[in-house]
């Protein structure tokens, strides 16, 4: 993932592991979590409840009996990236929101890898042994696969990797360009007894998304034919293929397939910095995956839906056995300049973790913050039934906003002033949101709100909607609007935006959940049918108190059906600490 955006002043984007595995030992409890680490601080920017390394710079998952294990890419020698210095950083959780440090899992070390130990995945072998699938540049810049396997497999903590000397397991091959081979998935077993993984190459000059298969998981044979390829696309990266339930909310395992079962790929665009995916099937005979929905479908991954609309890349989901349900992680990057990333001495985070599944029409996927969240919860402020008028505004106190989980729902008593909308605006939502912003007075929106905002609002980011009407239907805008999120200078601030599949015209309302952690804003609309991530870094929070408003710029009225906010505690993230010995016997007592 070598290349650069120049909006967001970042020299480089690095490449991203998604590797969340789960070990033998039970959950932290909430006692025992808060006696493990000590309090966050918050100096710089530092999030409360996002996961991030204590320091240096960062940029996925699979869930095994009872214990999470986050390993993440990281530079352990500097705040910026560095491919020399890419290794795999290693944090262990109970309930995916408190975490321990643990020391980096793999560093660069072997000729396979001698320049770098880049992204990967982790499989559960049947005989309950993990092993890691991660890419290598080796000693030659060549990107090959390799494998890891647990030093000792009985420490619940996986502390220690070996990396065997008969890797690399699967070279480069002949056609594939040699800079652009990696990202190996999560392994699947299919009815035949053969292990399959998908890796992210450019063969013959054409993105796609090539397919290995293997008996022993040491000797790997390419697929005849691609999972997927676009002639339309350059490489896409951090590949992902699961399943999902055609009907309810319960997640499925990689092995599950046959009737009522449809599948997700998703990929990861370098050249647009974000994340797609379809709706599909997946043919086991073949190993090839067809998209459903042919409009969304086609050759280009960039027609396909978004994972989020806003400033997330590199997603990654696993399963979670223990709770039954599929789960997303995704690396969310600064915005701000390098010589900010050296001055507080770390840099990138993680989105907190979204449980997803499809929608009712089967066609997209729904995202919501894990259940877990909840336990952060604190104060509680109410606001129910409160019009607001056009222009006007009103505040939400008794909490601390700056990190903060709001969840609200607005009426629509009339879309009588919906603006009209040209069909071809629909092709870029985020353009339509710069233009039709927080500020721009509409009929029917813009309505929403104001997060981590100053008293005089100088300084405020807005996440709100607007309804149009086209032709004989209405529809959703969903923005989240930075252009005033902060007087500091070099920041990105860009407006983001999406459209909602909401039936408006029935329902008459809609809901807008947001998660506030200081520099990072995760908004959820409709029931989290669109996602928008935004990161933030207003100047007033070093001198005063954030505020957060409900906010109308339309012409007609909105009502505020219910609006429940909750102060978020700070979670133990990463926060270097030596109870962690302590933790790992409890935990070896407990479970042996």
């Amino acid at each position: 993932m070598l290349h650069s955006h120049p909006s967001m002043t970042m020299a480089a984007f690095p490449l991203v592991v998604c590797a969340i595995t789960a070990l033998f030992c039970p959950p932290l409890s909430s006692a025992s979590s808060s006696s493990i680490c000590a309090a966050n601080t918050h100096g710089h920017g530092r999030t409360a409840y996002h996961f991030q390394p204590a320091k240096n710079w960062q940029n996925g998952p699979v869930y095994y009996n009872g214990m999470y294990h986050l390993f993440y890419q990281y530079n352990p020698h500097g705040a910026l990236w560095d491919v020399g210095n890419l290794s795999w950083g290693h944090s262990v959780s109970g309930d995916l929101v408190n975490w321990a440090a643990l020391d980096t899992a793999l560093d660069p070390s072997q000729h396979f890898d001698a320049n770098g130990c880049a992204s990967g995945s982790v499989t559960i072998l049947p005989d309950g042994v993990p092993v890691i699938l991660y890419s290598g540049i080796d000693a030659d810049r060549r990107q090959v696969q390799n494998v890891a396997f647990p030093k000792n497999p009985h420490d619940p903590l996986l502390r220690e990797w070996t990396k065997p000397r008969y890797n690399p397991v699967v070279p480069l091959p002949a056609d594939v360009s040699a800079d652009n081979f990696r990202d190996p998935t999560t392994a699947w077993l299919g009815r035949d007894g053969l292990w399959r993984l998908a890796i992210s190459a450019v063969a013959n000059g054409v993105g796609t998304t090539l397919v290995f298969r293997s008996a022993d998981f040491l000797r790997w044979e390419r697929n005849a034919a691609p999972l997927h390829a676009s002639r339309d696309a350059v490489m896409a990266e951090c590949p992902d293929l699961f399943p999902v339930a055609e009907h309810g909310a319960e997640g499925l395992d990689t092995l599950a397939s046959g009737a009522g079962v449809k599948h997700v790929l998703k990929v990861s665009m370098p050249d647009t910095l974000q994340d797609y995916y379809t709706v599909g099937w997946y043919d086991e005979v073949a190993d090839t995956f067809v998209p459903e929905d042919g409009a969304r479908g086609g050759d280009d991954y960039r027609s396909w839906r978004r994972i989020d609309h806003g400033h997330l890349y590199a997603s990654k989901t696993f399963f979670d056995a223990r709770k039954n349900r599929r789960v997303l992680w995704a690396w969310v990057n600064e915005s701000d300049s390098e010589a900010d990333d050296v001055a507080k001495g770390w840099s990138g985070l993680q989105s907190f973790p979204r449980a997803l599944w499809l929608d009712s029409g089967g066609k997209q996927l729904v995202q919501w913050p894990v259940e877990e969240i909840e336990t952060l919860r604190r104060k509680h402020a109410v606001l129910l039934g409160a019009e607001v008028e056009s222009g006007g505004l009103r505040e939400v106190g008794g909490i601390i906003s700056s990190q903060a989980d709001v969840d609200v729902v607005f009426a629509i008593p009339s879309l009588e002033r919906a603006e009209g909308l040209d069909p071809n605006r629909l092709l870029d939502p985020d353009a339509l949101c710069g233009e039709k912003g927080a500020s721009v007075q509409g009929g029917v929106g813009p309505f929403g709100l104001l997060v981590t905002a100053s008293g005089d609002l100088r300084e405020h980011t807005a996440v709100f909607f607007r309804v149009f009407r086209l032709l004989h239907e209405s529809v959703v805008l969903m923005c989240t609007d930075l252009t005033r999120s902060s007087t500091k200078a070099g920041v990105y601030k860009p407006t983001h935006g999406g459209f909602v599949n909401v039936d408006i015209e029935n329902d008459k309302s809609i809901s807008l959940r947001t998660l506030i952690d200081h520099t990072i804003v995760e908004s959820f609309g409709g029931g989290g049918l669109t996602c928008m991530t935004a990161r933030v870094y207003p100047e007033h929070v070093t001198t005063g108190s954030t505020h957060l408003f409900v906010f109308n710029n339309g012409s007609a009225a909105v009502k505020v059906s219910k609006l429940e906010a909750w102060e978020l505690a700070t979670a133990s993230v990463n926060v270097e600490d030596d109870d962690l010995a302590a933790w790992s016997s409890m935990c070896q007592s407990e479970v042996y």
